[in-house]
């Protein structure tokens, strides 16, 4: 997670708000629902809009201040962000980044949309690889298995350097001790 967040994305960059779990019985549908755990999905893409990075951002609420926080640091202040028109992504058109507001819409069309193919289809592909792997994730480690997807896809054309590049990594890093770890989480 230090690592990507270490090189911030550049070029084209998709937007989009995401959540993961929720209370699926206390009669609360939607954005409204209990429990759900929101964050900021950025798709890097180059100029024929294939993917190149991503990064998600775990964030309290869908807030400007939490989008502006997100944005400094991971997105390069050159790069063009395409987003929804979500209330907390208008912060970054204020803020110095060139920023394109789309109306999506909702429902099933909303995924349609050429500009944000890449960010739904990640964030889909996140969710499914999530949900596939583990029984239950916990909200306060969230974070992590978002940064480990990262990690993952980042490094996808450099698959003969994943694993010795993490053993490295792995050796030079010191000892952390459960404390921090949670500490680190806070601010993640």
């Amino acid at each position: 997670m230090e690592r990507d967040d270490s090189k911030p994305l550049t070029d084209y960059v998709q937007l989009g708000d995401a959540y993961w779990g929720g209370k699926k019985r206390d009669g609360v549908r939607g954005r409204g629902a209990t429990g759900k755990i929101p964050f900021i999905a950025a798709v890097s893409t180059d100029e024929e809009g294939h993917p190149l990075k991503i990064r998600f951002s775990q964030v309290e609420s869908f807030t400007k201040k939490a989008v502006k926080a997100r944005a400094h640091q991971h997105l390069h202040q050159d790069s063009l962000l395409i987003s929804d028109k979500l209330g907390c992504f208008g912060v970054l058109g204020e803020n110095g980044w060139t920023h394109l507001s789309i109306r999506a819409g909702s429902g099933p069309n909303s995924v349609e949309i050429p500009e944000f193919k890449w960010v739904n289809t990640i964030i889909a592909n996140v969710k499914r690889s999530l949900h596939g792997t583990f029984h239950a994730i916990s909200k306060q480690h969230f974070s992590r298995y978002l940064a480990e997807f990262c990690y993952r896809f980042n490094r996808r054309f450099e698959l003969v350097e994943l694993i010795p590049r993490f053993v490295y990594v792995a050796l030079r890093t010191p000892p952390m001790p459960q404390r921090l770890l949670n500490l680190a989480e806070g601010h993640g």
